[in-house]
């Protein structure tokens, strides 16, 4: 479906093909006919994720179906022409998962420093919100990852399973930000496996969240909530010795929760992940990326403002986000703070400033704000609800993200 239709106007484009009237649709999720109407016509801003995905519920589609997922991925100087159809490639490469077939490992295997430096490459453009560049190196590296995997013994192959890990969770967190739900849930779970058979502690942790965060993308949120609980058991004890990585990995773990718990409205569970994420962020005593988390105080900051977006309390979000300064952070963090300021300040119809803060997340991550929902929805809704012709900041803006 085009990119240029509301989610309100995909909400009714469905109902219309289930053969519901706005009366049954209305009352399969709990809201009036007046609401369902306005939402439908643009008069109420879709950018919540639970009020979404209670509607695709009903209407029986995927999530991603209502927020148009995914959007056709721009060739650029850092993708080149082979985008996420060679990515699929590699993941769906069944020669490569299985020595059934006795097929021979081509190539000479990496070594475990090479390897490492390359997974690092890809994490780093993935924090710079460098999309095209991970999924260009990705389908290399998962292949050579793959080789090493093989082709190292003892010690050195669990070094090899470690890094093969976090290549994949590399890929489903790219995959994720792509809207490539379904492929990122491939590449998270095959992460998984390779790092339960790397025996590392870490490294799983890291994997748990990339598998949460795949849930929350295909609107499983109770899911979420759930395997955050029981990740967090299974790392605890690791908490009395836990070195950097361990507490960044483990706090990380607790914000996507929360996350999750706010798409199911679970305010109480929301408190205590923030307050478990806020404990270890202490712990580790400053912001810092270890295992490119981006974890610390500013990160849980983050989630608090991003937590009360997605519960309906924008006047909290607004509040709350002056007091976050994020400039030491990773790009990606950054620009997705500037998209939760920018749903706050357009609920109160500051849309100048939502603008503003729109942006200049662009300028920072050009890919991430094209490839977001709640981007190109703002835009949309501002273009569409402007009385006359919006001026050329946002008529620009609007064009570049595709939704005009």
């Amino acid at each position: 479906m085009t990119t240029n239709l509301t989610i309100g106007e995909r909400v009714a484009w469905y109902r219309r093909r289930r053969g519901l009237s706005q009366e049954v649709l209305a009352g399969l999720v709990g809201r009036t006919v007046d609401w369902l109407s306005k939402a439908e016509n643009g008069r109420i801003e879709l950018d919540r994720l639970s009020v979404i995905k209670s509607l695709a519920d009903a209407l029986d589609v995927a999530l991603g179906d209502l927020i148009a997922e995914p959007t056709l991925m721009d060739w650029t100087h850092d993708s080149g022409t082979s985008t996420v159809p060679a990515l699929r490639s590699a993941l769906m490469n069944y020669r490569q998962l299985t020595p059934l077939f006795g097929v021979p490992t081509e190539g000479e295997p990496p070594t475990l420093g090479e390897l490492r430096r390359n997974v690092a490459e890809v994490w780093d453009a993935y924090q710079d919100s460098r999309y095209g560049l991970a999924t260009r190196r990705l389908p290399l590296l998962l292949a050579d990852a793959l080789i090493a995997g093989q082709a190292y013994e003892g010690r050195d192959r669990e070094r090899a399973y470690a890094l093969t890990a976090m290549t994949y969770q590399g890929a489903a967190m790219v995959l994720t930000k792509l809207g490539e739900a379904d492929l990122a849930w491939i590449a998270a779970d095959r992460g998984l496996a390779a790092a339960q058979q790397s025996g590392d502690a870490v490294v799983t942790g890291s994997l748990f969240r990339s598998v949460a965060h795949c849930l929350l993308s295909t609107g499983r949120f109770d899911a979420a909530v759930q395997l955050v609980g029981d990740a967090s058991d299974y790392l605890r004890p690791g908490l009395g010795a836990a070195s950097p990585d361990f507490l960044s990995i483990y706090g990380t773990l607790f914000l996507t929760g929360s996350m999750a718990a706010a798409h199911s409205e679970d305010r109480g569970m929301v408190r205590s992940f923030l307050a478990e994420a806020d404990q270890a962020a202490r712990r580790l005593g400053r912001d810092a990326n270890h295992m490119w988390t981006a974890f610390g105080p500013t990160n849980v900051a983050i989630h608090r403002v991003a937590a009360a977006g997605e519960l309906g309390d924008l006047q909290v979000a607004l509040e709350l986000a002056p007091q976050v300064d994020t400039s030491n952070l990773p790009t990606e963090r950054r620009a997705r703070h500037n998209l939760e300021v920018a749903r706050a300040l357009s609920s109160h119809a500051r849309i100048d400033e939502a603008l503003a803060v729109v942006l200049e997340a662009e300028s920072w991550a050009p890919e991430q704000v094209r490839n977001h929902y709640l981007a190109r929805e703002l835009v949309l809704s501002w273009v569409r609800n402007h009385r006359g012709r919006p001026g050329q900041p946002m008529a620009e803006l609007a064009k570049r993200l595709r939704v005009v």
